[in-house]
């Protein structure tokens, strides 16, 4: 007989970022010379310091489960690190290791969120947020940003927004933020951290692009605002962006030890404990960093800069100049506008884009925003030369079709 599904899963739809991706890998197989510009996913191999702690941890057989909310030593050393980048005092007790730091947010939802209560999303976010928020049987509220902002969220925006959802409990902000590279200054966060204090809104800050930042740009915590605001904040961050360790698995929360605890117990009947072996290896990562991971950062520098001289030179493309993480979000809704090639919105185009010209982009409207693209410069120079050159021709038939 057929079984029906939930309610709960009808509402989840596929990753669009792993759908083009495993689109992309299909069309590799197939023997097409394909660009990916569509996973973020670091293209650097995990430092050699790193893989070396993982290898003596086999060697040494620390092969057993953990403690659920992960090994005393990492946890102090989580509290080592947010103490010495960001200024933060916490104890072992108000840490949470999770596999990966998306599991740590839906984990934080779950211990807060009831139905119905209402979680805040600025637009453009990351593409799972909505479906977290869905998960944990909560609403999402969507708070339009806007690029000549620079993509931020701005604290009379988010006052009205919140007096306008007599439910709002949680906002979600994430810096630097997937897919634009906003970076939000200290003064920016702590307009925001007045608002949410008034309405004793909790932020889930999502840092985990936070070694990732450049020129001028400097990454602040919203928990660093204040004592008040540390304890209405749970920040969730991991290693898998700066450390090239997204396949080790390992992200963590910390904030109120109240939430914590409850969160971490959402976690023991659902994933239970990270693999012991990652764990070790992110003592050291977190320890004894080396100049392998400033020389990654540098390395995507030069990448932000290269892509975005390179697409700023197609007429009718505007585009903000990421200032952190390795994403650029350009505006193409000019030529959605005006093609005769029947591509009515940016899934097709990307489609369109991927099938004539092998060059695998995300479509905005993935991250809840039509008329913008999101390359991911996590990719070789040879890759980016080649790709933006194959986008400018796509760009151009579209201006000469129309």
């Amino acid at each position: 007989m057929a079984i029906k599904l939930s309610n709960r899963i009808q509402l989840i739809k596929p990753s669009p970022t792993l759908a083009i991706s495993n689109k992309a890998t299909e069309m590799k197989n197939a023997g097409l010379d394909v660009v990916n510009f569509g996973v973020g996913e670091p293209d650097f191999n995990t430092p050699d310091y790193i893989k070396q702690a993982a290898h003596k941890a086999i060697d040494d057989n620390f092969t057993r489960y953990t403690a659920n909310a992960g090994i005393p030593e990492l946890r102090k050393a989580i509290c080592a690190k947010l103490e010495r980048d960001n200024g933060l005092k916490y104890e072992p007790k108000q840490i949470l290791v999770s596999p990966g730091a998306k599991a740590s947010i839906l984990d934080v939802l779950m211990a807060v969120c009831d139905a119905h209560d209402q979680v805040i999303i600025p637009v453009p976010y990351w593409v799972s947020y909505p479906y977290q928020v869905k998960l944990a049987e909560a609403d999402p509220v969507y708070l339009t940003t806007y690029q000549e902002d620079g993509f931020r969220v701005k604290a009379d925006a988010l006052d009205k927004c919140i007096k306008e959802n007599p439910t709002a409990k949680v906002l979600i902000l994430n810096s630097p933020s997937n897919p634009t590279g906003t970076v939000y200054t200290k003064k920016e966060l702590e307009e925001i951290a007045e608002v949410c204090l008034k309405h004793d809104i909790l932020v889930i800050s999502d840092e985990i692009y936070e070694r990732l930042v450049y020129d001028d740009s400097k990454h602040y915590s919203i928990a660093a605002v204040s004592p008040e605001m540390q304890e209405h904040t749970v920040i969730v961050n991991g290693v898998s962006k700066a450390y090239a360790m997204t396949g080790w698995r390992l992200g963590y929360a910390a904030g109120p030890a109240n939430i914590i605890s409850y969160a971490g117990r959402m976690q023991e009947h659902a994933t239970s404990c990270v693999n012991s072996i990652t764990q070790k290896a992110c003592v050291v990562a977190l320890n004894d960093e080396d100049a392998s991971i400033e020389e990654m950062r540098q390395e995507f520098d030069k990448r932000r800069n290269f892509l975005y001289t390179e697409l700023v030179k197609n007429p009718h493309l505007s585009c903000f100049k990421p200032e952190g993480a390795f994403y650029i979000f350009p505006n193409i809704s000019w030529y959605i506008k005006n093609n005769n090639m029947g591509i009515r919105n940016t899934d097709e185009f990307c489609s369109q884009l991927l099938e004539r010209h092998h060059v695998a982009l995300v479509s905005g409207g993935a991250f809840g925003t039509e008329g913008f693209v999101r390359f991911s410069y996590a990719n070789s120079m040879e890759n980016l030369t080649k790709g933006a050159q194959r986008f400018a021709a796509f760009l151009q038939e579209l201006r000469e079709a129309k």
